[in-house]
């Protein structure tokens, strides 16, 4: 089995180098030589990708030496966001981000490499007197502080 992984892991970079602005989120071969591939890209990822990457593996790969399925598919909405490259491509969005103390639901306003940094607003009681007002909060955080953030998918009226 593991020669069929080397391959399709080989055609499968193949169809990356011909489309650059794709990237892989997840590869896996199951027992049953079943072929997973789960596709991101740096603008939207559409159908004719995801068949473009699946005939790369399915054409160079044999039946005659052993018997597989292929299946490419893209990043869904509401998955766990998880490279430096799905951050970039989401800034103007609103994320739900989990730290260790923390669950935080604000504007994705820059991502680069290292960390994004975050803006929402937050109504906290004020400093003198009664009530609670609204402040504007801000945070900058690395990636490994993140837990895990997914995109927010906000329906308008």
């Amino acid at each position: 089995m593991s020669t069929l992984i080397n391959k399709a892991k080989i055609y499968l970079d193949e169809a990356l180098e011909e489309n650059p602005q794709l990237f892989v989120v997840s590869f896996d071969v199951n027992a049953a030589n079943h072929i997973k591939v789960v596709i991101d890209g740096d603008q939207d990822v559409s159908i004719s990708d995801c068949m473009a990457v699946s005939r790369k593996i399915e054409h160079q790969l044999d039946r005659d030496e052993e018997d597989f399925s292929v299946e490419v598919l893209s990043f869904g909405v509401g998955e766990k966001l998880m490279f430096p490259r799905q951050f970039i491509k989401n800034v103007g969005r609103k994320l739900e981000v989990e730290t260790a103390d923390e669950k935080i639901k604000a504007d994705l306003v820059e991502a680069t490499e290292d960390g994004i940094e975050l803006q929402w607003k937050a109504r906290e009681p004020k400093p003198v007197g009664k009530g609670k007002h609204t402040v504007e909060k801000e945070l900058k955080l690395a990636y490994q502080e993140i837990k895990q953030a997914k995109v927010m998918i906000i329906f308008n009226k």
